[in-house]
């Protein structure tokens, strides 16, 4: 990657990094065409290859760009003495929600990375990848499954609240009126009407 495009004006770099994540993120390494990035971003292709060089370039900058930006979020978002499931989950929430208001596809395109089936995408992330693997795995590890009421398989339950959380973000991104702050707060709804029924019993 070319370090002259963070040079750019901060309105080009996020219309041009915006654009990659919407296009990889909705199509994959595979399908994805630089020719529907510089449309979507409003740029000449010469200029994205100035900066990229090739499909790849851009795939491997955007993927480290939004591992950082993520990571930053989470860092600075998730307490690290919060111990309860619901509330860890929900200031995870929370920094997604941070990091779409500026990068609207970012966490739909960091989940699409994790079944990428291309394998020179594959080698170009291969070693970032385990940094914001190693992120979640800290915040997982922090939670106390010992606070849940008896009976209750905290594991299976956390991996039935990941799975909502990702199919209320893949439904409202099929909404052209998408909101962050909208879906941050139905997937909170979710979470406390969860709770509600785990602690009610």
């Amino acid at each position: 990657m070319n370090g002259k495009f963070f040079d750019l004006k901060k309105e080009k770099q996020d219309r041009m990094i915006n654009a990659a994540l919407k296009v990889f993120a909705l199509q994959g390494y595979r399908h994805a065409s630089t020719d529907d990035i510089v449309r979507e971003a409003a740029i000449s292709k010469g200029l994205l290859f100035h900066y990229f060089e090739s499909k790849l370039g851009v795939y491997s900058f955007i993927y480290d760009y939004s591992v950082r930006y993520m990571n930053l979020e989470l860092r600075s978002t998730v307490d690290s003495k919060e111990k309860d499931l619901f509330e860890v989950m929900k200031q995870t929430e929370c920094a997604r929600m941070h990091a779409m208001r500026g990068y609207p596809y970012m966490q739909q395109f960091l989940n699409r990375s994790m079944s990428e089936d291309v394998s020179e995408a594959l080698l170009a992330i291969e070693e970032k990848r385990s940094v914001l693997e190693e992120t979640y795995q800290g915040i997982n590890a922090q939670i106390d499954y010992n606070m849940l009421p008896s009976g209750v398989d905290g594991e299976k339950l956390r991996k039935m609240l990941d799975f909502t959380v990702k199919g209320l973000m893949t439904e409202r991104f099929q909404d052209s009126s998408f909101q962050p702050e909208m879906l941050y707060g139905e997937i909170c709804d979710y979470l406390n009407m969860v709770k509600k029924l785990v602690y009610r019993q």
